[in-house]
């Protein structure tokens, strides 16, 4: 059994109210909770949210009623793992059925396409990692051109090299870690503490869709980028 899941808390001190807000044409959620829905292997879905407005939207779209998220993992503090924890256990609890994997989507990351989740389920089943994350390659490199001060306020990169590094090319690659698509081994997720104790392998994904909604710019942005792609007719409305 696959899990679909999706995070949607109440709160949002960014943008207030921004997992339900309305962005080209529907909520916000909406836009991950569908690509569940649509996905046929997706066995399940769920909806991890205090927002009661949020849970019974998810209810009505066909989403397993798993119950509202405990008051301790609703405050802006409370680690994604938990909250996944939570989720695969109220669900396989509710069925009655041990999932095979934990497919989590993050709604505030509304530029992803069907293929990218398919394309984490495959990369998944073949390498059978503990978890794998969608990353883009990261803007900035902490080996070239991310900088911090020292004691006396002077500049200095974040992660020197012998000899100094004088081209991004010949950097090391980083990686930034976004929410597009999450797929974890339940066994993993039941045991572990956090994220990184296993083996977590990239999804590496175009940066073009990989913008987060944080803050009224990324709002933006992330509308304006989605209008392109139904524009375009890359994804329907």
């Amino acid at each position: 059994m696959i899990i679909g899941h999706i995070g949607a808390r109440k709160g949002s001190k960014g943008v207030p109210g921004k997992n339900f807000r309305a962005i080209c044409g529907k909520p916000l959620i909406d836009w991950s909770l569908s690509q569940l829905f649509e996905n046929a292997r997706v066995d399940v879905v769920v909806v991890s949210t205090d927002d009661e407005e949020i849970y019974a939207h998810g209810l009505k779209m066909g989403a397993l009623d798993i119950g509202l998220r405990p008051a301790h993992l609703a405050t802006d503090t409370a680690p994604k793992w938990q909250v996944w924890q939570h989720a695969l256990a109220a669900t396989e609890a509710l069925t009655g059925r041990a999932a095979t994997a934990f497919l989590d989507l993050d709604c505030t990351s509304p530029l992803r396409l069907p293929q990218d989740i398919d394309g984490a389920l495959d990369l998944f089943e073949a390498q059978h990692p503990d978890m794998v994350m969608s990353c883009c390659e990261a803007r900035k490199n902490p080996y070239f051109n991310l900088v911090e001060p020292d004691a006396t306020g002077a500049l200095h990169v974040s992660k020197p090299l012998p000899g100094g590094v004088w081209a991004r090319q010949d950097a090391p690659v980083v990686y930034e870690h976004v929410g597009v698509v999450y797929v974890v081994d339940p066994t993993y997720l039941r045991s572990a503490a956090t994220i990184y104790e296993g083996r977590v392998i990239p999804f590496v994904l175009s940066s073009d869709r990989c913008h987060d909604i944080d803050t009224p710019y990324d709002l933006r942005l992330v509308e304006f980028l989605l209008s392109e792609q139904i524009r375009e007719g890359i994804r329907n409305p």
